[in-house]
């Protein structure tokens, strides 16, 4: 019998700039191939986890004719609201491909509840739950050529749809009899990315907003000495910055022996950890024994400072213990994160209010993630929403629109309100992609409309990378708008869900009428997450355009096209720095380019502009910047 081949893929958060880390790292997928391993399935099916510099990389096209390319027997795609459009667009090109493949899903997103992933007709197996015994039972069926039907969590597809789920399965397997993706070499230790240890599944708290309630009932662990040969191991691979899954770190009956194990794995300090934590139990004697194990930042969920909504929701709990826990915790240094969510069933705007007034009482303003209530598929809550008058989107992100005490606009302001408060941004910004190009990268393509021949045209819309900056240049772009726009659609057609750059570079101005064509072009669009998850702000992540001079223009025109997007003049980084506290401002924003380090005027664009208003041509300052100065870095770190 041939071997059978399994392809393993988990498609990145879309980030907020082309070089900035996307914190993707595909556990799930890794755990499958520990799984069908330990099951018996070596010598009968190969498993591949599709690598994350691929899969963070490379644009829609590009992917598909990589997984497709040995028609391999099964994709397995793990599903999060974040990538789960782009997902389903892979597996259908996959298809196109490679008619034999069967497309397998799992992950958050994959529940009987959430018609709208079901319907996707490329799926030919779903499974709810966790995937380790489900994934060899799946196996086990179709290398006997059985009906998979009936399998415990398992719908197939059948004449007229996806079928039902069969039986939840209990999941009560040991977490030990599983040996770390990592350590078994499917999923590399990159230093650059944080590395996921799961310590825990399963959580005491009931909250109905989360998923994992329903997902997993009890707590599984490993126990002190298992979580310690796993810390050291990816230590001894280079590990630096290290994130546990435990929905509740502090959850976990062997708390301070687990610490004790950290602390012996990270005796030189070489690696820093992040968690989330309840408040409850948390003593100053735990926040040194965090701070020794190497524990530089947790996170906390305050949620709601309503005593009714918290009961409502069973999150418990209270703030005051929240503030407590913080104290002690930063009084060791240790950052925090602490969540405030807007649109709870039964909170108001005064609720959230009295949140960011808690926020600010507490000097916890600078640690504050206040966004708005997703109704998860999967989760209590969405099955409880018509009752409890909660009205959301039907597609990722899920956003709550409106409550039976708050309506959408109330919900719009009281985060607004939140922002002005708080005096900053709540969530992160999108970056234009404005680098160089660079042979092989695929992500900046340059079209000149007074020179451009078939030939250059056709390699702007080629396949790419997953974030690409498309310019065009020419002295009357308005005159050739006809050209610019088809060039727009053809790069759509190849990357539809990749992160698209439209960059205008004219010789003269050109009336504002053109920056409407070209943003009437790229809304129409396939819509994604990365469109819908910035709609309520008028903005998107996923299709953008930016205009960059490379001269002087009339003042008056240049401000009437501000008003519309952001504009950048070329310069160099003295002339940046000399004008630093005025970028973004009186004057236009700045692309630095020539010759340019890390000295003293780098110094004073970091000091004195706003980040946000100042990009690099050099794709190693601009990745500098976006780390250092806009603090891009990976998952919760």
């Amino acid at each position: 019998m041939s071997r059978k081949k399994l392809r393993l893929v988990q498609l990145p958060v879309p980030p907020p700039a082309a070089l900035a880390a996307t914190g993707n790292v595909p556990l799930a997928a890794g755990c499958l191939g520990v799984a069908a391993k330990v099951h018996g399935f070596a010598d009968r099916v190969d498993v591949e986890v599709v690598a994350p510099s691929l899969t963070d990389g490379f644009g829609d096209t590009r992917l598909a004719e990589l997984i497709a390319a040995d028609e391999p027997d099964y994709l397995g795609l793990s599903l999060y609201l974040w990538n789960v459009d782009r997902s389903l667009h892979l597996a259908r090109e996959v298809k196109k491909r490679s008619p034999r493949t069967k497309v397998l899903v799992g992950g958050p997103e994959v529940s009987g509840d959430n018609r709208w992933l079901l319907d996707e007709p490329s799926l030919d197996i779903a499974v709810s739950g966790e995937g380790e015994e489900t994934l060899a039972d799946i196996l086990e069926h179709e290398l006997g050529g059985r009906d998979l039907a009936g399998i415990p969590g398992v719908a197939v597809r059948q004449a007229g749809g996806m079928s039902p789920f069969g039986p939840p399965r209990a999941a009560q397997f040991a977490l030990s009899s599983y040996q770390s993706p990592y350590l078994a070499g499917l999923v590399p230790v990159e230093p650059e990315r944080s590395a996921y240890v799961e310590g825990a599944r399963g959580c005491r708290s009931k909250c109905t907003f989360c998923f994992y309630p329903k997902a997993a009932s009890g707590l599984r662990v490993l126990g002190p000495e298992q979580v310690e040969a796993v810390v050291s191991g990816l230590r001894e691979r280079g590990a630096k910055e290290l994130s546990f899954l435990d929905p509740t770190f502090n959850h976990r009956p062997d708390f301070e022996p687990v610490l004790e194990a950290l602390i012996r794995a990270n005796a030189g300090r070489t690696m820093s950890f992040f968690a989330e934590v309840r408040p409850e139990g948390l003593s100053a004697t735990h926040a040194a024994m965090l701070k020794r194990a190497g524990f530089d930042k947790l996170e906390i969920g305050l949620q709601s400072v309503s005593a009714k909504t918290l009961k409502r929701v069973k999150r418990g709990g209270n703030p005051a213990m929240v503030a407590a826990a913080a104290k002690m915790m930063r009084g060791e240094g240790i950052d925090l994160l602490v969540d405030l969510i807007v649109g709870l069933p039964g909170d108001t705007a005064d609720d959230v209010a009295r949140g960011v007034d808690f926020l600010e009482k507490h000097d916890l303003g600078g640690f504050a993630q206040v966004f708005a209530l997703y109704v998860l598929p999967g989760t209590a809550m969405r099955d409880t929403a018509v009752e409890d008058g909660l009205v959301f989107e039907p597609e990722p992100p899920y956003r709550i629109i409106r409550t039976a005490t708050m309506d959408e606009q109330t919900i719009h302001d009281t985060l607004r309100e939140a922002e002005e408060r708080l005096g900053r941004r709540l969530d992160e910004k999108p970056r234009p992609h404005l680098v160089a190009g660079s042979p092989g990268a695929l992500d900046v393509f340059h079209l000149d409309l007074d020179r451009a021949g078939g030939t250059e045209r056709d390699a702007a819309a080629r396949p790419g990378a997953q974030h690409c900056a498309l310019w065009f240049e020419g002295e009357d772009l308005f005159a050739r708008r006809a050209e610019l726009l088809r060039a727009i659609e053809a790069r759509q057609a190849v990357d539809p869900y990749a992160t698209l750059d439209v960059v205008l570079a004219p010789g003269q101005p050109f009336p504002l009428d053109l920056i409407s064509l070209v943003q009437a072009r790229l809304d129409a669009a396939r819509p994604s997450y990365a469109t819908r998850s910035l709609k309520h702000r008028g903005e998107t992540h996923s299709q953008r355009v930016s205009v960059v001079l490379k001269g002087d223009a009339p003042p008056d025109w240049v401000e009437a096209v501000r008003e519309h997007v952001q504009v950048f003049r070329e310069q160099s980084l003295q002339q940046a720095a000399a004008d630093a506290a005025q970028l973004g401002d009186e004057l236009p924003a700045a692309r630095i380019v020539g010759a340019a380090g890390e000295g003293a005027h780098f110094k004073m664009l970091e000091d004195q502009a706003d980040a946000e208003c100042v990009v690099f041509a050099d794709r190693a300052l601009e990745a500098v910047w976006q780390r250092r100065v806009l603090g891009y870095g990976d998952a919760g770190q």
